[in-house]
């Protein structure tokens, strides 16, 4: 298993336009921003290593500023950057088409998909950052957070599953600032496959 100092970015799960979501974006989205993601996180994980291993700075460790608060303020940003954007790109790449064991799952909890659908596209709205449709372990089922940063909001033991940027990075060359289009396009982008297989991965798993 390899360390954070070591973690390559992942190429795109898919190699097909999609629909209203341009080339240029996912481009510029997943060559550029999550990249840099990644390539900060090694840079934290490095600074951080070469600190503990050298203990300066330690001393100095301070809740309003020090250099140890900063990286690992930093850690989390970045980390959680480079995981989100992974989860949102492997259920980019579908045709929409909905069904298995997931959308069984979303229908029994919410009533139909239509309606799950509609909750979820509306936290897109009321929320700057990120929605994750994710399978809480401690709850032992399955719920929508939203956040507005990468490093707030995200839920200690919540396993993403389907995760919606709504930053307007993601969107707004395609869309300006029509968001409520892109959040409906992305549902006929959506690759359920890719969702089914994390969601039977964790759906047995509880506290």
């Amino acid at each position: 298993m390899s360390s954070a100092t070591e973690y390559e970015p992942k190429p795109l799960p898919f190699n097909k336009s999609l629909t209203g979501i341009s080339d240029k974006t996912i481009a510029i989205h997943h060559d550029k921003l999550y990249v840099g993601y990644v390539n900060k996180m090694k840079e934290i994980a490095v600074k951080l290593k070469e600190m503990n291993e050298s203990g300066v700075g330690l001393d100095k460790a301070n809740q309003s500023y020090s250099d140890l608060r900063a990286l690992r303020m930093g850690e989390s940003f970045a980390t959680n950057g480079v995981y989100l954007h992974e989860y949102y790109f492997n259920v980019l790449g579908g045709d929409g088409a909905a069904s298995g064991s997931l959308v069984d799952a979303l229908i029994e909890k919410y009533g139909s998909l239509e309606k799950f659908i509609a909750f979820f596209s509306a936290t897109g709205m009321a929320v700057r950052g990120w929605v994750v449709l994710g399978f809480d372990i401690q709850l032992g089922r399955l719920k929508i957070y939203g956040c507005d940063s990468h490093n707030q909001g995200g839920i200690w033991g919540c396993v993403p599953l389907i995760v919606l940027d709504v930053y307007e990075h993601a969107y707004f060359i395609d869309y300006g600032s029509d968001r409520p289009v892109y959040i409906a396009d992305f549902w006929k982008n959506l690759n359920w496959d890719a969702a089914n297989t994390l969601f039977d991965k964790v759906k047995t798993y509880t506290l």
